[in-house]
């Protein structure tokens, strides 16, 4: 590539980062950034573990952004600075290692580009992310688990806080279900384009005849509560259960009743927690997550909009989104978007950035066709 050709390339890169820090408004990530370490910094923080939590988990998730945002500028200024060097010295090697910073970069750039896509009323919360096994048996347990780590890595690639409320073990194998928050800013927009029924063929390590098994799991993702939500629960409306936290093969990992479970008996919502070590305090994280399902369910009903909330979720056979195939071939397939890669492996370690941007796009695509 020659020199002007660089140089046009990196003129559009700088043009669309300004519009992405103004879109983003990385000024007014960075004041809050300073406010929530002065929280930090207070010696009571932790008397107000909720609080706390909440408040660690946004500033390292704004951090994370704020630092990627710059990272990447700093990138294209390297880039700049490298083509130059490759230009006045002619000199083949360091051509091709601009050229293939490149390409990088401007994959970077679309990426974070997909953010300002991100314009729907809770895209920006962080999220609560429920996985349940479906059809499928031991397999779709072993699914539902892989899924959970799936996006749990993601979250860890991203540097983003992942708080796990409960899982529930299956006795074989896997897990039953899962329910967990990614601390971040926009989780909710970004992985509610997951929210559906993902499928998974392979030959199943379950089966001593060594047969293909076909199973199924549902993700489920809902906004993040914040203190301006008002959703108010009538505890005449709420059966609490206790039971003692479980772990891997029906082991108890607790040796007193402090797990907690919440049914909502007008919605017959279900919601359970067990990682915190008191009764009060998996009473107070269940409330958060079902607060946040009766509020997605009020909006959805509200605006029509349950799939775009919610996504489907009946885990079975005709609905999924996504497919992982094991066997006989190798590929991850949306179905929706089209988007498909040839190592699920790869997938299953959390490198779903593909499949979001993808989803997110074709999410951003279908609002306008309805409008």
């Amino acid at each position: 590539m020659a020199g002007p050709d660089f140089e046009s390339e990196i003129k559009q890169l700088t043009a669309t980062m300004h519009t992405i820090e103004q879109v983003l408004d990385v000024p007014k990530m960075e004041r809050e950034i300073a406010d929530l370490g002065e929280q930090v910094a207070a010696p009571d923080l932790w008397d107000d573990q909720a609080n706390a939590t909440r408040v660690t988990g946004r500033l390292s998730g704004l951090q994370g952004q704020v630092d990627r945002f710059h990272e990447l500028q700093q990138r294209i200024d390297d880039l700049s600075v490298l083509a130059e060097l490759a230009a006045e010295e002619a000199d083949a090697e360091t051509l091709a290692e601009a050229e293939a910073e490149l390409v990088r970069v401007k994959k970077a750039v679309e990426g974070l580009e997909v953010r300002t896509l991100l314009s729907g009323e809770y895209d920006e919360r962080e999220a609560i992310v429920s996985i349940r096994a479906g059809a499928g048996g031991v397999d779709a347990a072993d699914f539902a688990e892989t899924l959970m780590r799936m996006y749990t890595r993601w979250a860890e690639r991203n540097k983003y806080p992942v708080e796990v409320y409960d899982v529930s073990y299956a006795e074989e194998a896997g897990i039953k279900s899962a329910e967990f928050a990614i601390h971040a800013p926009y989780a909710y927009g970004t992985l509610s384009v997951d929210a559906g029924t993902h499928r998974l063929v392979r030959i199943s390590p379950f089966d001593n005849q060594g047969r293909r098994q076909t199973s199924f799991a549902a993700v489920e993702v809902v906004p993040q509560l914040e203190q301006t939500d008002e959703i108010e629960v009538d505890e005449n409306d709420l059966r609490v259960d206790v039971f003692r936290s479980g772990g891997p093969g029906g082991q108890s990992v607790n040796t007193t009743d402090s797990a907690v479970r919440l049914t909502h008996l007008p919605t017959g919502i279900v919601v359970s927690c067990q990682n915190e070590k008191s009764q009060l305090q998996n009473k107070a994280a269940a409330m958060i997550v079902l607060k946040a399902k009766l509020l997605a369910k009020k909006k959805a009903e509200e605006a029509a909009l349950k799939k775009d909330l919610k996504g489907d979720v009946a885990a079975s056979w005709g609905d999924q989104m996504r497919n992982y195939v094991l066997n006989p071939y190798q590929i991850v397939k949306d179905l929706r978007t089209g988007y498909e890669v040839g190592n699920p492996q790869a997938v299953f370690d959390g490198d779903i950035d593909g499949f979001l941007e993808a989803g997110i796009r074709w999410r951003r695509g279908a609002d306008f066709a309805d409008d």
